[in-house]
């Protein structure tokens, strides 16, 4: 059984609350590919989940792994590249 309290989807301003960190710098981590989360409409959506996996260390990005990363902006998919 899934536990639903771990699947809520948060908002910018509550994701923020939840880390305890500044708008500016949540944002960085979403272009970063260091959380994942979806743009709708404005704004970000992101589940609780994937906030306590950035929390417990995990940066979702395997440099070296030869998977791609993969950032969604607007509907779309762009393939992030490291520089």
């Amino acid at each position: 059984m899934i536990n639903e309290r771990q699947d809520l989807v948060l908002t910018t301003q509550e994701a923020c609350h939840y880390l305890r960190i500044s708008r500016p710098t949540y944002l960085k981590c979403l272009y970063a590919g260091k959380i994942k989360g979806a743009k709708v409409g404005k704004g970000w959506k992101v589940l609780k989940s994937e906030l306590d996996r950035f929390l417990k260390g995990g940066d979702g990005h395997q440099p070296g792994n030869g998977t791609p990363n993969y950032q969604t902006v607007n509907s779309k998919q762009y393939q992030m590249t490291e520089i």
